[in-house]
């Protein structure tokens, strides 16, 4: 990968280093990145016209370097990369506050649309069939996800549910934008990822809320006083607030892992620790829906609320 990167960027580069999914290296004193493309030319387009637009307005993104041939893709033994040059300080940390600011610097537009992600309950429904196949098919000797996967199941469906009924009657009003989001936040909320441009989408705002305070969950923070402070933050309508729900519903983070162990990439012992939290996660989940309840009338879960 070193003689590539060499090649299609005229680097005189010594070492890359093999980190996570991606390649980096050292450049001028700082890291930069060489990272898989997993998005469409189409969505790509609308990527870099987001990062010109945030930046013509003084916020920041990460850079998007071209190849000695002008070309933002790079590909390299038939897997398209781009090069990616990050702002300083990477490991500064974003917190709830800092991602409502951001959701609100763009709104959705004609011209972003490529990026436009808001089917949850068809895209859920398809990941989760396509689990239950998958593990029928590969996770036979994997007990750990067998023990466990009927419950994340479960609480994936419980998700789907509660989306489709806040659809059908429920309806969105003026409050309700479909702004500036990203494909994943995880808690610690880091700047390499958090300004990284190739995961901005558009979706609702409580789509980073709710991920963010899922991972803060399992990983450090206190998940009920960031879910308290994104509520005195916001006026959600009765639309948003169901939908925040039934994202904390949606069992993400072991999903998540999951695919990472499937494609070996992480082994079955990952889980542990998040499984070994669902009873904390269900209680969290049963104050969550008070604590939303404060502010509106929103659906129960009977199971998790006795």
């Amino acid at each position: 990968m070193k003689d590539s990167i060499n090649f299609y960027y005229n680097f005189n580069i010594s070492e890359v280093e093999y980190w996570g999914n991606t390649y980096r290296f050292l450049l001028n004193n700082s890291y930069s990145y060489f990272v898989p493309l997993k998005r469409t030319n189409e969505e790509l387009e609308d990527i870099v016209n987001i990062s010109k637009e945030l930046k013509a307005r003084g916020l920041e993104v990460h850079d998007i370097l071209l190849n000695k041939f002008g070309k933002i893709v790079t590909n390299v033994y038939n897997e398209n990369y781009i090069l990616l040059k990050p702002l300083n300080d990477i490991y500064e940390e974003y917190d709830i506050s800092d991602i409502i600011n951001l959701n609100k610097k763009l709104i959705l537009s004609p011209n972003k649309s490529k990026l436009y992600r808001n089917s949850w309950s068809r895209l859920w429904s398809e990941k989760i069939d396509f689990f239950e196949y998958q593990i029928h098919e590969l996770g036979k000797d994997k007990k750990i996800i067998l023990n466990s996967f009927s419950y994340y199941i479960g609480l994936a469906e419980n998700a789907i549910s509660y989306v489709n009924s806040t659809i059908n009657n429920y309806k969105p009003n003026d409050n309700d934008k479909i702004c500036l989001s990203h494909r994943r936040i995880n808690y610690p909320n880091y700047k390499l990822n958090f300004l990284n441009p190739i995961s901005f989408i558009f979706d609702l705002e409580i789509r980073d809320i709710a991920e963010y305070i899922k991972s803060s969950f399992f990983y450090g923070d206190d998940a009920l006083n960031n879910l308290r402070l994104a509520l005195k933050l916001n006026n959600f309508s009765v639309y948003s607030l169901q939908l925040l729900y039934a994202r904390l519903l949606y069992p993400c983070y072991y999903f998540d892992l999951y695919e990472k162990i499937i494609n070996e990439e992480e082994s079955e012992e990952c889980l542990i620790p998040v499984i070994e939290k669902n009873k904390e996660y269900e209680k969290f989940l049963k104050n969550a829906y008070y604590e939303i309840s404060k502010y509106a009338s929103i659906e129960r879960v009977e199971w998790l609320l006795k």
